[in-house]
């Protein structure tokens, strides 16, 4: 497993998509499912940035961790904002214009469409989103 921490603002989000992209590359990953991971990865990270510390600056612990065959990568992304669990938001009503749609939530659909497993869990004072795609 590798992790890492980053501040959290939206500033260090390249930093965070380097860290994601070059652990896939190192994991032989295809461009298609970098790309993939990237996005869900830039969607969850600005929504702590913008989102998880409202009083004062924060951090992102991201961990990344593959199975023995390099077929199934885990993320887990945490922090110790205000407890929100993703899973809970309504999906948006895609059949809807973007004029017609409510603002927001598009991009944790988006996570919940892309990844194969996503958890989360709130303990000890900790957002914890764990995202499990299956790449080999």
């Amino acid at each position: 497993m590798t992790e890492k921490v980053f501040p959290a603002d939206k500033n260090n989000l390249d930093d965070v998509l380097d860290f994601v992209s070059t652990e896939m590359e190192k994991a032989d990953c295809s461009m298609k499912k970098i790309m993939q991971i990237t996005v869900v990865m830039e969607e969850m990270f600005v929504n702590v940035a913008d989102y998880a510390y409202p009083d004062e600056p924060g951090q992102v612990k991201i961990s990344i961790e593959f199975d023995s065959g390099k077929t199934k990568m885990k993320i887990r992304m945490a922090d110790h904002g205000i407890p929100f669990n993703p899973l809970d938001r309504k999906d948006p009503d895609i059949t809807l214009s973007a004029e017609e749609r409510q603002i927001g939530g598009l991009g944790i659909y988006m996570m919940k469409k892309t990844m194969d497993e996503v958890y989360y869990v709130y303990e000890n004072g900790e957002n914890i989103l764990t995202m499990t795609k299956y790449i080999g």
